[in-house]
């Protein structure tokens, strides 16, 4: 760390014990996906240009403390390609910055696609622009250097993982590593992480059955098994279709909350079905009270849905999907909403969905 980064580093520490930092925001958005349909629209000659993919939901994503999202392929040079191999261009990534996403979560089934090369590079260009990313690594030895993974959230430090249940068959080689869902990795990480200083804890999970609205045994199984580790908040993606959230006291330490979202489902993707044309964005509201303990106080959800590219000069968009005007998709949108809001009335324990719109 340079002088400068010391001394900001201080004066942020020095403000935060005077005025105290008492709240923060963090956003959690589900998989973020580029399909052939996807980078055709957003292609201009040799260059992508996604303009206006996120304009609808930028204002809620960027005034948060802290914005994380799967980033659910990889990422790098020609050939662009979609499923089932995916490789998405680098202004893909811009254009997820750009929103207001700060943490770019790469565990997960499709990291592979391109081999240990293009997870390097993905992890390269993640890099380039001084990003923070978790879950796969060039070697062990940048696993070394990456963990524990602290990142400090408006005076809060939060320890973040990030693990997937495969890679679609494909291993790892070359030396790059994956973070795979293992109960004594996980277990040592998170202790190692509370070891280096982290109040809280948020592990995301890569897991469950593609396009089931319920999660599985083994999913509700590792649930617990993070809830007994003390785990505040379990982040989950990988089936496409949102499944329940909780958020209620933690059943092995009473005094400690739990945001348990088994799935938040596509953040924008070109699948077709109704229940994978869209997802949720989960909000949680940390607080620090007069006893200076930090936790989890609150959580709620709103739902987001793609409108696909109407023509060859327009793109995809994510959008809330009560917001959705144009008439073919605001139908598809009202379906998706209605079928996702039956599962979250039935299943969910102390997550209700926001009456706040996102501003224009």
């Amino acid at each position: 760390m340079n002088t400068a980064s010391c001394f900001i580093a201080l004066f942020t520490s020095l403000v935060s014990l005077v005025f105290g930092y008492d709240e923060a925001d963090i956003v959690f958005v589900g998989d973020a996906m580029q399909h052939q349909a996807q980078l055709e629209a957003a292609q201009r000659g040799s260059s992508y240009d996604y303009t206006g993919y996120f304009d609808a939901i930028q204002p809620i994503v960027s005034v948060a403390d802290y914005a994380v999202v799967n980033l659910e392929t990889p990422v790098g040079p020609p050939p662009h390609t979609g499923y089932p191999c995916f490789n998405a261009p680098e202004a893909f990534v811009d254009a997820l910055v750009d929103a207001g996403f700060d943490m770019f979560l790469t565990a997960n089934n499709h990291t592979l696609d391109r081999g240990p090369k293009g997870l390097r590079g993905t992890v390269d260009v993640l890099d380039s622009r001084g990003l923070d990313h978790l879950g796969t690594y060039k070697d062990d030895s940048s696993r070394t250097r990456a963990l524990p993974k602290i990142v400090d959230v408006n005076g809060f430090k939060i320890g973040f993982l990030n693990y997937t249940y495969g890679t679609n068959g494909i291993s790892p080689r070359d030396g790059v590593v994956v973070d795979y869902i293992d109960r004594s990795r996980i277990k040592a990480d998170v202790d190692d992480t509370r070891k280096a200083g982290a109040e809280l804890m948020c592990v995301c999970m890569h897991w469950g059955d593609e396009y089931s609205l319920l999660p599985n045994k083994t999913q509700q199984h590792l649930a617990d098994f993070l809830e007994a580790l003390g785990v505040d908040m379990v982040i989950g993606a990988h089936p496409h279709v949102i499944q329940p959230m909780e958020f209620r006291a933690n059943r092995y330490f009473p005094e400690k909350n739990i945001f348990l979202v088994y799935s938040l489902g596509n953040f924008v993707s070109n699948m077709k079905t109704r229940d994978t044309r869209g997802g949720a964005m989960a909000h949680v509201k940390l607080f620090r009270g007069e006893d200076h303990r930090p936790m989890v106080k609150e959580a709620d959800y709103r739902l987001l849905f793609t409108v696909p590219a109407s023509g060859r000069d327009d793109n995809f968009r994510v959008m809330e999907a009560d917001s959705v005007k144009a008439a073919l998709w605001k139908a598809r949108a009202a379906e998706f909403a209605k079928a996702a809001r039956g599962i979250f009335d039935k299943h969910n324990i102390g997550v209700p969905e926001t009456d706040s719109k996102i501003p224009d």
